[in-house]
């Protein structure tokens, strides 16, 4: 799949200063990952899949299709539950007691407003406002009356562009503004980070940068991210950090200037060849 934005399209965001690389790498990690393994029936499609993301960091997953990067993400919140290996937020292990108990749905629950996420599709509720659909989560998960699930919504959608659309419904909004009030939605949940599994992919070329927009400035707000995503342009200017997966395991992962100016390994050169044929 090739990238439809150019570079020029997405402006870069500035990269981390020295003190903030050494904040995020050298301090405990926000979120650590030790060994995941997930397969469905006999095929494995996560081996062991380890790996850290600090402190307000943009972490990019790009690769083929099939190499396991949604896997990965879904994973993370227990959307899909794994099959082996820790994930911890904040030293918290996510989705099993430190005993290896699945955890009570209402407590995944909670876990899970901690790490907001993303999807290709948008998944509004078709029957409710802009505003409405923002405010479902913080009210029915996190407890807060409707008053102040709507103001801490409208706060959100502020945040996305969104302040002259609080009360129209889906249908009465284009692709990239549904795509922004789903990342409204995560936002009001005041999460610690939050994952994107190809937030454009469903959308019409020319709605890529609306979005694109959005994420870059909450990665200048150094909101904690992890991307799945083909468009290479953003992986190249607003990532920290790129991390290129095959076949359920990570490849190469460094700045984006080492992964797309000068890769390590054979395998990502070829990725990357390959998108430019």
């Amino acid at each position: 799949m090739s990238s439809t934005v150019t570079v020029s399209d997405v402006p870069a965001v500035p990269a981390m200063d020295a003190a903030a690389r050494v904040q995020a790498g050298a301090a405990a990690p926000l979120l650590s990952i030790e060994g995941l393994h997930k397969r469905f029936a006999d095929k494995v499609i996560l081996p062991s899949v380890s790996l850290q993301v600090g402190h307000g960091e943009t972490v990019v997953l790009i690769g083929p299709s099939g190499s396991g990067k949604t896997t990965l993400l879904r994973s993370l919140n227990f959307l899909e539950r794994p099959d082996g290996g820790t994930i911890r937020l904040k030293g918290q292990r996510i989705g099993l007691s430190e005993q290896g108990r699945i955890l009570p749905e209402a407590e995944l629950a909670r876990q899970r407003s901690r790490i907001g996420f993303v999807f290709q599709r948008f998944n509004l509720f078709a029957h409710l406002s802009a505003l409405d659909n923002v405010a479902a989560g913080p009210q029915r998960v996190l407890g807060l009356s409707r008053d102040a699930a709507r103001a801490r919504a409208q706060v959100a959608l502020e945040k996305v562009h969104l302040a002259q659309h609080l009360g129209k419904r889906p249908a009465q909004l284009s692709g990239g503004q549904q795509q922004r009030v789903a990342i409204a939605r995560a936002l009001a949940m005041e999460p610690e980070m939050i994952l994107f599994d190809e937030p454009t992919s469903a959308l019409d070329p020319e709605l890529v940068n609306e979005v694109f927009d959005v994420m870059r400035d909450l990665a200048t707000a150094r909101m904690t991210m992890m991307v799945v995503t083909h468009e290479m342009s953003f992986a190249r200017n607003v990532a920290h950090r790129v991390v290129f997966m095959d076949a359920g395991a990570i490849v190469e992962q460094g700045t984006p200037g080492d992964v797309f100016g000068r890769p390590r390994e054979e395998r990502t050169r070829r990725f990357l060849q390959h998108l430019h044929t």
